[in-house]
């Protein structure tokens, strides 16, 4: 065999790199239109299906997406390590700070609805007011999240865009009223699988700065 040049197979490449430079998350209540095709076929971002309200700023924290994987070890007499393993559980959760106070943030945090009756109006509409239920719902949201990235090489702009098609608030963050801080309302909701999706997420990457790796086609010989 030839000697192996390490350049070569380690293949390592610094504009593989992913940052997201700048994100946003927007929620949906389950009778919106999934998200099927967030791209078009020259990669470029399309706008999503009506009914998607943008959450705004979030603390530098981010969006964390956690993993909760658990397996079950069969043990044998004659070896030290499990002989055979099966995955029991594999969930998938977002964990976000949202900063501003508006109807996403609030419903969300608050369990109320996105749209329909039970939702916040508009901004700036004369007294908002809500109350928490005496028998909390189980309220299923659709949540998308975009990061926007760019090429080194080129500067254009490629996304990664996240789907839950179907999520559920499985955790909040105390509200605290302070002089020095913003009122920041934090949630983390799990996703669960969707029937019609077939799957609890989708993740797509794509965009013109993506499409600037694809390799160049060799011009045919004649």
């Amino acid at each position: 065999m030839p000697a192996a040049d390490f350049n070569e197979i380690a293949e390592l490449r610094q504009g593989l790199i992913r940052k997201a430079l700048r994100y946003a998350i927007f929620a949906a209540d389950p009778t919106v239109a999934r998200v099927t095709t967030p791209f078009d076929n020259t990669g470029i971002l399309q706008e999503l299906p009506a009914g998607y309200v943008p959450v705004g700023y979030t603390t530098t924290d981010g969006v964390t997406f956690s993993g909760d994987l658990s397996t079950s070890d069969v043990a044998s007499g004659q070896s030290a390590s499990p002989t055979r393993s099966d995955v029991e559980s594999d969930t998938m959760t977002a964990q976000w700070v949202p900063q501003e106070t508006n109807a996403a943030a609030v419903a969300l945090y608050d369990n109320l609805p996105l749209s329909g009756p039970g939702a916040l109006p508009d901004l700036g509409t004369a007294t908002w007011t809500w109350s928490r239920p005496k028998t909390p719902p189980t309220r299923y949201r659709r949540l998308v999240f975009i990061a926007q990235d760019l090429n080194k090489d080129t500067g254009r702009e490629l996304y990664i865009v996240r789907h839950f098609p179907s999520a559920l608030r499985t955790g909040r963050e105390d509200e605290q009223w302070t002089r020095t801080a913003e009122i920041a309302r934090g949630v983390t909701y799990q996703a669960y699988v969707d029937d019609v999706a077939g799957t609890d997420a989708i993740t797509w990457i794509d965009g013109p700065g993506w499409r600037d790796y694809a390799p160049e086609e060799e011009e045919g010989g004649g």
